[in-house]
């Protein structure tokens, strides 16, 4: 449950009433607001603690949750989380872009397309250096050094990085290069992963699973958030139906929903939702209609001759630089700022 806090109550009061709660054996979160402050209630409340509270002071309301995720929910906290990384803002007003490839294959490929993706104005360079892939068989990227070399991209060109954990022992050698933890959509229930990355002083994005739920998902994500980790932001990738045209199909209206439903910020990738490259561009500006904070593209220098064979969906550096070109004249009817000149063409 929730206690809604008149806005009149000063942090001494507050003081008064999470302890109150938190001697009941509780937990206590708190969210202060524009016009209110809302008290997040975790575990099993005694019957009468609804009503002690309702009778204290500057308490105006107290209201039951019914969600099996709370801390995960828009009524714990009524704000939009906000995540902010060396300077860049993820889920504010304005719109991050993360590119790249599917998977790191050398240090010579990710230097270059991090060139790339920092002279067109993205702020987030994407790079899996391990990847969990269908077939045993398939390329399963490089490990340790893959991430070594992104972290060198990264700092070379001036961008956050992003890569995808996969097993809660690499957790930690994965933060210690990466900005951003990607958790993909066959670990989204990964529950001892996601236990692990509640700990992790890193901001994680959580991949839908190609089969999950709304309340799935966002059960997933409360797992991170329950392990004391509040950075997470949401990723639509698209699910599995039946239409076999396109990979998978993206849903698009998982964005406004996750934003009724959740204060995490929301990113889309249009890459694995469609793909295929042909509608990689039209998917991006539609989820950044929808309410998208961010999108994550491939992009690759080469993508036919991609090592993971993902690049019928990577765009090419020229349709990457189009599309935030767009993106640039699109995101301020969206209340979005995006700026895809304000990178000169770098040079090594």
């Amino acid at each position: 449950m929730i206690a809604i806090l008149s806005n009149k109550a000063g942090e001494e009061r507050i003081r008064e009433i999470v302890h109150h709660i938190e001697k009941h054996g509780l937990q206590a979160h708190v969210s202060r607001g524009t016009d209110r402050t809302v008290v997040g209630i975790i575990g099993n409340a005694v019957p009468t603690l609804a009503e002690q509270l309702r009778q204290m002071k500057d308490v105006e309301s107290v209201i039951k949750i019914s969600k099996s995720y709370k801390l995960a929910s828009r009524e714990f906290h009524p704000e939009d989380t906000v995540i902010e990384i060396k300077g860049v803002r993820i889920g504010a007003d304005e719109l991050v872009i993360m590119g790249g490839p599917c998977a790191v294959e050398s240090r010579e490929q990710i230097m270059e397309i991090a060139k790339h993706v920092k002279a067109a104005g993205a702020q987030v360079l994407r790079g899996g250096a391990f990847k969990p892939r269908t077939g045993p068989y398939s390329f399963q990227g490089v490990g340790v050094e893959g991430l070594e070399w992104m972290a060198e991209a990264g700092e070379k060109y001036g961008l956050l990085t992003i890569t995808e954990v996969m097993t809660p022992e690499y957790a930690d050698v994965c933060a210690q290069y990466a900005d951003i933890l990607q958790v993909g959509t066959r670990n989204m229930q990964n529950f001892d992963l996601l236990r692990k990355l509640g700990t992790v002083n890193k901001a994680v994005l959580l991949k839908r699973g190609f089969s999950s739920t709304y309340d799935e998902w966002l059960n997933a994500a409360e797992y991170i958030l329950a392990g004391g980790n509040p950075n997470v932001m949401l990723c639509e990738r698209g699910i599995r139906t039946f239409e076999s045209y396109t990979r998978n199909t993206l849903d698009l209206s998982a964005i406004p929903v996750m934003h009724q439903l959740s204060h995490l910020p929301v990113i889309s990738d249009p890459s694995h939702g469609t793909g295929r490259r042909e509608l990689v561009d039209t998917m991006s500006k539609a989820s950044v209609a929808a309410g998208a904070d961010g999108l994550i593209v491939e992009m690759h220098t080469d993508p036919d001759n991609s090592m993971t064979g993902d690049g019928v969906q990577s765009l090419f550096p020229d349709q990457f630089e189009r599309l935030l070109q767009d993106l640039e004249k699109l995101a301020p009817l969206v209340g979005k700022k995006f700026d895809a000149s304000k990178q000169p063409v770098l040079a090594d």
